[in-house]
This record gives C-alpha cells, sequence and structure tokens, in this order.
C-alpha cells in the first residue's frame, strides 16, 4: 500500500511516498498504528494523548478526509485507494 505523505512528515518517513506491506481491508486507524510503530516519531505529530488522530492532522483516502467517510477511522482500505497524510499547515 502506498501512503503519500506532505510538509514535516516526510522528513520522518525519509521521502514523499512509502509503501507498506498491509493486508487487504485493513483500517484507517490500524493504518495509522502502522504508521506510528514503524516511524515512532509519528506518534507526537499525528495522535492525541488518547492514542487519537489530532483534528488538524487529515488523512485523507481517495481525496476524504477520512474521518469524514462512512466508518470514518474504522472503514478498511484497500491497496488501489489513494493514501495522503498532512499535517497541520500554518502560514498567512
Amino acid at each position: 500500500m502506498k501512503i503519500n505523505f506532505y510538509a514535516t512528515l516526510r522528513p520522518i518517513v525519509g521521502g514523499r511516498t512509502v509503501e507498506l506491506p498491509l493486508e487487504e481491508g485493513v483500517t484507517v486507524r490500524e493504518l495509522v498504528t502502522h504508521l506510528v510503530v514503524r516511524w515512532p516519531p509519528l506518534r507526537e505529530q499525528l495522535l492525541d494523548e488518547h492514542g487519537e488522530l489530532y483534528q488538524h492532522v487529515h488523512v485523507f483516502v481517495n481525496g476524504r478526509d477520512a474521518p469524514y467517510r462512512d466508518g470514518g477511522m474504522d472503514a478498511t482500505i484497500t491497496a488501489a485507494d489513494v493514501i495522503d497524510v498532512f499535517p497541520a499547515v500554518a502560514g498567512g
């Protein structure tokens, strides 16, 4: 499964796109768990003290923010889905 990272997350994972060998039918929540296990510094960037995705972090599945899709963070994803992970971005 290919996952695209943006902004400050790229140096943590070592590039723009990474590929993880995940099983078909993994949930968005499980994907995030795999990411923070593989790259522990992502935990403080993505998850709050309760292990939930920060509201200012966005995990898009096929262009839709995961928490707002049917099933939310527990929706399943496939290898064909396009996954994008965005940190909080500020600017003026």
